[in-house]
């Protein structure tokens, strides 16, 4: 019996082309099968892969051929955000990789809001594609509208924000997926991982049976793992409307003694903008001037942007959901997993917030050529015979059709305190998590851990040591840091406030903080490093240049003491002028003393390096000052329940998590200063006990060595 299973990858050719098809050539891109035969799809930029397994039915097939094993550097299971950034890293890296999802046709998904950025969301884009990942370029390539948030506060807390074409975004991330060397694609669900003699992961197994083999595994199972939606009181087996759950994946892992848990997140209805009322709605227009997530110019094309609605509740809004709140999956109580607490459903809004008259309501559009408009900020659990009446009690929407229901949606997911800070679990070597198997909710945050876990997956099926990115370096560092060290029981969203150090982490220097460990790791070529190189260079000689040129009176000194109400001393430098309140770069543009060879966003880097230049030499002096400290290692080895100076909490707490660093001991929930100082006592005690042995070793083979000399010399002696 022959089997043959097709995956679309990089351009290959047909493996047995002859033993399948004797009269034709190896099939290529030109192969036309007859009618009898199987007929394929005119590819684009792909060709096929034919993987083919053999049984021995026959005995005229025996001793000719056999099983053939599927054998890869990197696996990865999972086809989102975290997967494709795990999967394109890993192959970029020159891993032989496969990647495994449940279906190729729905590979970066925007499920809920075709939306990319956002608060301190963006930092984490910025500092992918820094790295060398993929979510910025794509998208820069697919937005409708772009908006600058918090563009009147301070560089730390600014964010870009995309609103993205949700089927060409998908389209985009898989062309890039499917023409990606050294990367195969398959459809297949995965039920089991397989281990070796020594608990390191060997590949895995799915559903149908078929074995696949590699080095390093990573699980990128989103909301599909056991996942369940639910509409109202009723529910179905799915990982999001429309894709069926995967099954069979948690109870493996169950079995390896891994922790799992229960969370809960949900997206709202769509509506016909057909039948929508703009008149009354406010318009929300995207900014004049588009920023990019990429620091890549060969992604900054602008395109025409589409407009996005506002809206509010009313009193017959909130009345409905009161009157029905019984009919919801969470208030009726038959689901008790917890949902995003920073991206709460409408009837949560209602409950938490009763002094609020009315909540905001945006309208967004889902792409440029369909006519479905996401309801941001209106999710709910409520039966789907109360949506449209629900839809219909906000201005504007009183005639809208509904074209989707609403619906919440239960899954696993881990725990990553089992994980270390390279995204490898602590209890099977070559097993990675990343995205929302970890507790996080967003794109951005799954596309962050995806290229960690994807470059960490590489280097350790080629023997090399894995990455850590350090909390203060970047927002990805906090994220996986607080992943890791807190025992979290809700989505985990990124927020500005989690960073201690956001001054230093903004989006604009992004670049500068990782783009030279994406070159070391081999994520960013030649290309994009000159690029990096150049404008690093062009940014220095401005700030140089900044520093040297003098002004003495004229209309820029004129109206720079207007903008900022204070005088301009004569033969002022420009950076001097730029340091004072309200005053941009683009003001010396106006008055021919920018330089033009400069883009709009160097331009922004230098203003931001010189306007704040104090308080980030301040925060930098800071942070040196605990760097030491905090990066201090903890054997792995050390016996917390021994501890008796500590707190039984903070025993039961450091031996479930396991920190690394004194830094990552002291962020670990329940843990108090006293434990640290506790922690720290004992450890000073082991190294001078360590020290102590190791001196009384070095005595006693000194006196030995000492002793046999005199034997020897007292021997020669008596024989001469």
């Amino acid at each position: 019996m022959l089997s043959v299973h097709l995956s679309r990858i990089t351009p290959h050719h047909f493996p047995f082309s002859s033993l399948l098809f004797p009269s034709s050539r190896p099939c290529n891109h030109g192969f036309r099968p007859s009618r009898r035969n199987l007929r394929f799809p005119k590819p684009r930029k792909f060709s096929f892969r034919c993987f083919c397994s053999f049984s021995a039915t026959n005995s005229s097939w025996n001793g000719h051929v056999g099983a053939v094993e599927e054998k890869y550097d990197v696996i990865v299971v999972g086809g989102g955000h975290a997967g494709c950034e795990a999967a394109l890293a890993s192959a970029r890296l020159g891993a032989k990789t496969l990647l495994l999802t449940l279906n190729i046709d729905r590979i970066a998904w925007q499920p809920c809001n075709p939306a990319v950025g956002g608060l301190a969301k963006s930092q984490l884009v910025h500092e992918v594609d820094a790295l060398g990942g993929e979510i910025g370029k794509i998208a820069d390539r697919c937005y409708l509208q772009k908006r600058v948030l918090n563009a009147s506060r301070g560089p730390a807390v600014r964010a870009l924000r995309a609103q993205t074409d949700k089927r060409e975004y998908a389209m985009q991330v898989k062309n890039v997926v499917e023409s990606t060397p050294n990367l195969s694609i398959r459809e297949a669900m995965v039920t089991d991982i397989l281990l070796g003699k020594n608990d390191n992961v060997e590949g895995v197994c799915t559903f149908f049976g078929m074995n696949f083999y590699a080095s390093s595994v990573i699980l990128t199972t989103g909301t599909f793992m056991s996942g369940k939606i639910w509409v109202g009181r009723t529910s179905m087996p799915a990982g999001r409307a429309g894709e069926s759950a995967s099954h069979g994946l948690t109870e493996n892992l169950q079995r390896l003694g891994f922790e799992t848990d229960r969370l809960k997140t949900g997206t709202p209805a769509r509506v016909d903008c057909r039948t929508v009322d703009f008149s009354v709605l406010e318009p929300q227009h995207g900014d004049e001037e588009v920023s990019w997530f990429s620091f890549d110019p060969d992604f900054h094309i602008e395109r025409e942007q589409m407009c996005c609605y506002l809206t509010r509740t009313t009193k017959i809004t909130h009345q409905l959901i009161k009157d029905n709140l019984h009919e919801t999956p969470t208030y009726g109580g038959w689901v008790e997993a917890k949902g995003p607490r920073y991206c709460p459903s409408i009837e949560d809004k209602i409950v938490r917030f009763q002094d609020k008259e009315s909540h905001q309501i945006f309208l967004e559009p889902e792409g440029r050529t369909v006519p479905e408009l996401y309801v941001q900020g209106f999710s709910t659990g409520l039966p789907e015979r109360l949506q449209l009446p629900l839809l219909r009690t906000l201005p504007g929407l009183e005639n809208c059709s509904m074209l989707r229901p609403a619906y919440a949606v239960e899954y696993d997911y881990l725990p990553a305190h089992q994980c270390s800070r390279s995204l490898m679990t602590k209890k099977i070597e070559g097993l990675f998590f990343s995205g929302q198997i970890n507790g996080t909710t967003g794109y951005e945050e799954a596309a962050a851990q995806g290229i960690i876990s994807g470059l960490n997956a590489a280097r350790h099926s080629d023997g090399k040591s894995l990455i850590v990115l350090e909390r203060e370096s970047s927002y990805i560092g906090t994220l996986i840091d607080d992943l890791v060290t807190k025992d979290l029981r809700e989505p985990y969203r990124m927020l500005t406030s989690r960073s201690e150090h956001r001054l230093l982490l903004r989006s604009d220097n992004a670049d500068s903080r990782l783009t030279p460990l994406g070159r070391e790791v081999g994520l960013i070529d030649d290309r994009r490093w000159q690029l990096y190189q150049d404008k690093q260079a062009r940014i220095s000689e401005e700030k140089k240049r900044l520093k040297t040129v003098k002004i003495s009176g004229g209309d820029l000194a004129d109206e720079i003491s207007q903008l900022s109400g204070q005088p301009v001393k004569e033969s002022s430098t420009l950076e001097s002028l730029l340091k004072k309140p309200h005053i941009e770069y683009k003001v010396f543009d106006k008055h021919g003393f920018g330089n033009e060879m400069l883009s709009r966003m160097e331009k922004e880097c230098v203003e931001i390096d010189i306007k704040y230049e104090g308080f980030i030499i301040r925060q930098q002096n800071q942070l040196q000052q605990m760097i030491h400290q905090q990066h201090r290692r903890l054997p792995q080895d050390l016996d917390y329940h021994a501890m008796t100076t500590l707190s039984l909490e903070a025993r039961e707490k450091l031996s479930k998590v396991r920190p690394q660093t004194i830094g990552q001991a002291s962020r670990v929930g329940g843990v108090s200063p006293a434990d640290i100082t506790a922690l720290m006592i004992i450890l000073e005690t082991n190294r001078r006990k360590a020290q102590e042995q190791r001196r009384q070793q070095m005595l006693a083979s000194v006196m030995v060595d000492t002793v046999e000399d005199m034997s020897d010399s007292l021997t020669e002696a008596v024989s001469n």
